[in-house]
């Protein structure tokens, strides 16, 4: 049951050019975000369409593929562990973030 422990897997577009940082050391991160959509009809019938946003961080060979192979609206599948943060914004303000780190991804569509 190990395996099964803060996996997570998302289907969705990127809802922004890729933003890529090289270290000093040359490994890559890539940050992205991606819009995944839930449809349902309402109780008129009407088909909603939900669309939920989540922070995706990739660092090494991951980025690199993410930096080369897309772009804002490039449709991936992607697999990763949720990892929550905290720190102080420039005010003082705490602010808390959660993000999918990505140990795997498949480029779909187009």
């Amino acid at each position: 049951m190990n395996a099964l422990r803060n996996r997570v897997q998302l289907i969705g577009n990127i809802g922004n050019d890729p933003e890529i940082m090289t270290l000093d050391s040359g490994k890559k991160r890539a940050r992205i975000t991606l819009a995944t959509n839930e449809s349902y009809k309402n109780d008129k019938g009407e088909k909603i369409t939900e669309t939920q946003w989540h922070n995706l961080i990739a660092w090494g060979k991951p980025a690199e593929l993410i930096e080369k192979y897309t772009s804002k609206g490039t449709q991936i599948a992607v697999e990763g562990k949720l990892t929550h943060r905290s720190y102080d914004d420039k005010n003082g303000e705490k602010k808390y973030v959660t993000e999918v780190v990505l140990t795997d991804m498949l480029l779909l569509g187009k």
